[in-house]
């Protein structure tokens, strides 16, 4: 059985992590301007999630970072609405139920923060995390709502913090 450990983010995770975001986006074909591939914040994630009611939880199994996920208080949202941002594992920590337990912490937090909604961004070429979100109560939104500068993202959820 592996080790798994999730984790708020350190500054040494940086070039790690930005190198499984850019990757699955390639894997997945998502790899579209104006979308976290592109967006230079990708490579500072410690330094972006030091702003005030944000949270980054880094996943590592046996010792190796193989993703992480956060929620940030993206521009333009509601004061009571944070993103799901930057949620991603490399291949092998997929179905390993590592994603769902990066979820359930980063709503756990949110609702820690204060937050009642939990609102993300994604693409239809991620097929697999669109059915997660859905069993996680993320019902789809008509337009996308702040502003993320993510304009190469065509599908938007929200869920209400208080379902679990």
């Amino acid at each position: 059985m592996e080790k798994v450990i999730i984790r708020s983010i350190k500054p040494s995770d940086n070039p790690i992590l930005s190198k499984i975001v850019k990757y699955t986006l390639a894997e997945f074909g998502a790899n579209h301007p104006n979308t976290v591939y592109y967006d230079p914040t990708t490579d500072t994630l410690y330094e972006v999630f030091q702003k005030e009611r944000s949270a980054y939880f880094t996943a590592e199994m046996d010792g190796e970072i193989v993703g992480g996920g956060g929620i940030y208080p993206t521009d333009g949202l509601p004061h009571d609405t944070c993103e799901l941002v930057k949620m991603y594992l490399l291949p092998h920590a997929r179905g390993t139920g590592l994603g769902r337990t990066l979820i359930e912490k980063c709503i756990a937090r949110a609702k820690e923060l204060g937050y009642k909604n939990i609102y993300l961004e994604s693409m239809p070429e991620l097929k697999q995390a669109l059915k997660i979100y859905a069993r996680f109560g993320f019902e789809y939104l008509k337009g996308p709502m702040g502003n993320s500068g993510h304009t190469g993202c065509s599908l938007w959820m929200m869920k209400k913090v208080d379902n679990l």
